[in-house]
C-alpha cells in the first residue's frame, strides 16, 4: 500500500469473541465523531450462526463484585502460582479496567447477575467465599448477541463470515498495514487497514499445534465446545511471522472435568469436592477437598488427561445430594447415574462393581470425626490413605449414590502472543510493531495453573485497550 493510497479500513478485527467485539465496538465508539467515517471490518472463521468463539459457549464466570471491581487478590495470585513469571503489570492493569470495560458491556444490554452458587469459591480477596459469583445473564453467548447486534447496525461496519486470515502484510518500514484473507470460496485476497487486532483464540483446535507444543495425546483432549474448533493459532503464527515475541506457558493448558455422556457444550463437574473421584482401575487419584473446586477443577481436569487415560467417575450419596443447588454446580445436561447400591450405580456406570466397593470402603473407614460443612474449609479429612482427602470428607454410605462418567476437556491454551500493557504486539526486546494489537486468549499470560473467571473479563479489558490506543494513533497520524 503506498503512502498516497488510502486503507479499505482503518482497523481489521480478526476473531468475533469477547476480545474482538470489544475491539471493534470500542473502535467504533472512539471514532464516531470524525468528520471522515472510520471503516471497520471483523473477521471470522465460522458461519454467522455459529460466531463467537469459545466466548460464545461459556459460561463466563466474572471475578468481581457487586461494584464490578475484580478480585484484590487475583493479581498476586497469578504471580505466585506462575512462580513469578506471570506479568504481573498486565493483570493490574485488568483490575484497574475491570469496572468501566462491565460498564461498557452493561450499556449495550450485558446484564451481569449474582447468582447463589451450592459451594464456597476464592473470588473475593482470595478467601472462601459463599458470596453469589458475578456472570453475564444467559452467559457468553448475551455478549456475542448485545455487542453483535450493536456492530451489526453500524453502517461503517463489515462482518465478513467464512473468512480466514493466512498472513499479515506490512509497509516497507515494518507497520502491519493488512491482511491476507482466505474467503468461502476459497480465494485469497488483501484487506488493507491502518491497524490490526489479533482476537482469534488460542491453538487449542489446531491438534498440530496442540501436539507440538503440549506434547503426546493431545489429539485425546475433545474441545470443550464446537466455537474453539475455529481457534486454529492464527494469531500466533502471522505474528511469529513478523517476529513477534512470546508469553504464557506453552505446554499449558485449561482442561475441565466434563461430563462425557453428552454432547453439550461447557457440560463442567463444578461439583466435586463432597465426592470422590476413581480413574477406570476404580483407584481414587487426587484430593478432592485440597482446596476450594474453582482452585483445583483445573488440576482434575490435566490429572484425567495426562495420568488417567482419560476415564474418570465422579462418585457420592445422600449428602451431597442433600446440599441446597447442588445440581447448579453440574452443568451437564444429564443428570447424575442414582441407584440404591453401589453395585448398581457400579452397573450403570459400566464399571467394576468389586473394585468400586472396595475403593469406597477404604475411603469410608479412613474418614476422621468432625463435622461437615460444604460451605466452609471444614477441616474434615481422611487418614491413613492415599491420596488424602483434606476437608469435606463424609462416608459414602447413604443410599441414593450418585456417579458421573467425566473426561478432560480443553478450554484454551496458556502460551500465546506477548503484548504490553496498551495491547500492541512486542518483539523479545519489547519493541512494539506498529499497527499490530492482541488481545484475549490469542495473548500468553498464565504458568502452571489459570486463576479462573477472567478469561472473558481480560478479552474484553484489552480488546477496549487495543481499541483505544489504535483509534488514538490514527488521530494523531492525521
Amino acid at each position: 500500500m503506498s503512502a498516497s493510497t488510502s486503507p479499505e479500513y482503518d482497523l481489521i478485527v480478526v476473531g468475533f469473541g469477547a476480545a474482538g467485539l470489544s475491539a471493534a465496538l470500542s473502535y467504533a465508539e472512539a471514532t464516531e465523531d470524525r468528520a471522515e467515517p472510520a471503516r471497520i471490518a471483523i473477521l471470522e472463521r465460522s458461519t454467522e450462526e455459529e460466531r463467537g468463539g469459545a466466548t460464545r459457549w461459556t459460561g463466563a464466570f466474572l471475578r468481581v463484585d457487586q461494584d464490578r471491581r475484580l478480585d484484590t487478590d487475583w493479581a498476586e495470585h497469578v504471580g505466585r502460582v506462575s512462580g513469578g513469571l506471570a506479568d504481573t503489570e498486565y493483570c493490574r492493569t485488568v483490575e484497574r479496567e475491570a469496572p468501566p470495560t462491565l460498564a461498557f458491556v452493561e450499556k449495550h444490554g450485558v446484564e451481569i447477575a449474582y447468582e447463589d452458587f451450592p459451594l464456597p469459591h476464592t473470588f473475593a480477596a482470595g478467601q472462601p467465599s459463599m458470596t453469589p459469583p458475578a456472570s453475564p445473564r444467559g452467559g457468553g453467548a448475551s455478549i456475542v448477541e448485545h455487542l453483535g447486534a450493536a456492530l451489526e447496525k453500524d453502517p461503517r461496519v463489515d462482518i465478513r463470515y467464512e473468512t480466514e486470515a493466512l498472513r499479515l502484510t506490512t509497509a516497507e518500514d515494518g507497520t502491519v498495514d493488512g491482511v491476507v484473507v482466505r474467503g468461502s470460496d476459497g480465494r485469497t485476497r488483501r484487506l488493507t487497514g491502518r491497524a490490526v487486532v489479533l482476537a482469534c483464540g488460542g491453538f487449542e483446535g489446531n491438534t498440530e499445534m496442540l501436539t507440538r507444543y503440549v506434547g503426546d495425546r493431545a489429539c485425546d483432549l475433545p474441545l470443550i465446545a464446537p466455537g474453539i474448533a475455529n481457534n486454529r493459532g492464527d494469531a500466533l503464527r502471522m505474528a511469529l511471522e513478523l517476529g513477534a515475541d512470546t508469553a504464557g506457558q506453552f505446554d499449558g493448558i485449561h482442561a475441565e472435568p466434563v461430563d462425557r455422556r453428552t454432547t453439550k457444550a461447557d457440560s463442567v463437574l463444578y461439583g466435586f469436592s463432597c465426592g470422590i473421584f476413581v480413574n477406570g482401575r476404580m483407584e481414587r487419584f487426587f484430593d478432592e477437598g485440597r482446596d476450594t473446586w474453582d482452585n483445583t477443577f483445573e488440576h482434575v481436569g490435566h490429572e484425567i488427561w495426562k495420568n488417567q487415560d482419560q476415564e474418570a467417575y465422579w462418585i457420592a450419596d445422600a449428602k451431597t445430594l442433600a446440599i441446597p443447588g447442588i445440581m447448579n454446580s453440574l452443568l451437564s445436561d444429564v443428570p447424575p447415574e442414582q441407584a440404591d447400591t453401589l453395585e448398581e450405580l457400579a452397573a450403570k456406570l459400566g464399571v467394576d462393581p468389586e473394585g468400586l466397593e472396595k475403593t469406597v470402603a477404604e475411603f469410608n473407614a479412613s474418614v476422621a470425626p468432625g463435622e461437615f460443612d460444604p460451605t466452609r474449609f471444614d477441616g474434615k479429612h481422611t487418614v491413613g490413605v492415599t491420596p488424602p482427602k483434606s476437608n469435606w470428607a463424609t462416608p459414602l454410605d447413604t443410599a441414593p449414590f450418585i456417579g458421573v462418567p467425566v473426561t478432560a476437556a480443553v478450554c484454551f491454551t496458556y502460551g500465546g502472543v506477548r503484548t504490553d500493557l496498551d495491547a500492541r504486539v512486542v518483539t523479545p526486546s519489547g519493541t512494539a510493531i506498529p499497527g499490530l494489537y492482541a488481545a484475549g486468549e490469542a495473548t500468553g499470560l498464565f504458568y502452571h495453573a489459570y486463576p479462573p473467571a477472567t478469561s472473558v473479563l481480560r478479552s474484553l479489558v484489552f480488546g477496549r485497550i487495543a481499541a483505544h490506543h489504535a483509534a488514538t494513533a490514527a488521530q494523531q497520524s492525521v
